[in-house]
């Protein structure tokens, strides 16, 4: 197959993406370093015969799950789109393409992204239940719920976040976001083994995220849980933009990479 192939004739193509983040080193391609990006980009390979590239929605890190990730590609003539999922799902495990759809020439997964929902995952077991490490922080005790669900309410509308923004990320012009919807809540869950759980879930929906930043909320979040800080203290914190005033960078294996959203007026309406 031909890889000079005109852009009329490679379409560009918008994948759906679910990943255990456990055995990766995060999304991004990076040198001898297994990650989602590296491996889908080689199965792809296999598939068209030519080299491709892929541009992810959310670059997330080692250790991190999603449902719902988002990549576009420049496909290759010849292959058609609807047959791409299976072929690429029938040689990688703990990976997978749930949908593939041609999209005009000037999408693109990033920068045609208007906002994502996260979810953060908290379960309650006084010894580490071995399904669940993974996939969740576990605590000893029980945090107040209650509390943790006022404090996220104060997130919500356009706030300066650089409180919960860690070093280290792609630096930002702006550290103003808008969060649409923050609560916690009490969910059930079911482990590999069939075993069903209780578990408290944190679920942010925003036009955008800082680096580690829904970690660092879950962090302060708990923290608050356990009588710090306060409720009526998140509102200095977020207005101090001092990240030493925020909780702990909760551990990455409890964040899933929840929604992708390219229309404002399905973001807006949760």
């Amino acid at each position: 197959m031909d890889i000079l192939t005109t852009k009329a004739e490679s379409p560009n193509i918008l994948f759906k993406i679910a990943y255990d983040g456990s055995g990766f080193h995060g999304w991004q391609k990076q040198p001898g370093l297994r990650t989602v990006q590296g491996v889908l980009e080689e199965r792809l390979e296999k598939v068209y015969g030519v080299p491709v590239s892929l541009e992810g929605t959310s670059r997330t890190d080692a250790g991190v799950h999603a449902f719902g990730q988002c990549a576009t590609m420049r496909g290759v003539s010849g292959i058609p789109t609807d047959r791409i999922k299976t072929a690429v799902n029938n040689l990688v495990s703990d990976v997978m393409i749930l949908s593939a759809e041609e999209k005009d020439e000037g999408f693109h997964a990033r920068f045609s992204a208007v906002g994502k929902t996260y979810i953060y995952r908290f379960v309650v077991a006084p010894s580490a239940p071995v399904f669940l490490r993974n996939y969740t922080w576990l605590l000893k005790y029980e945090p107040n719920i209650s509390i943790m669900s006022e404090i996220a309410k104060y997130l919500e509308g356009t706030h300066d976040f650089a409180c919960f923004q860690a070093a280290g990320g792609v630096h930002r012009e702006s550290t103003t976001r808008t969060i649409f919807r923050a609560e916690v809540k009490e969910a059930k869950g079911k482990d590999p083994a069939g075993n069903t759980y209780d578990a408290i879930e944190f679920v942010v929906t925003g036009d955008g995220f800082l680096y580690n930043m829904v970690r660092i909320i879950a962090g302060t979040l708990l923290e608050a849980g356990f009588s710090r800080p306060a409720p009526k203290d998140i509102q200095s914190i977020i207005q101090s933009k001092d990240r030493r005033r925020a909780g702990p960078t909760a551990p990455p294996q409890g964040l899933f990479l929840q929604e992708v959203f390219f229309e404002k007026t399905a973001m807006e309406a949760l």
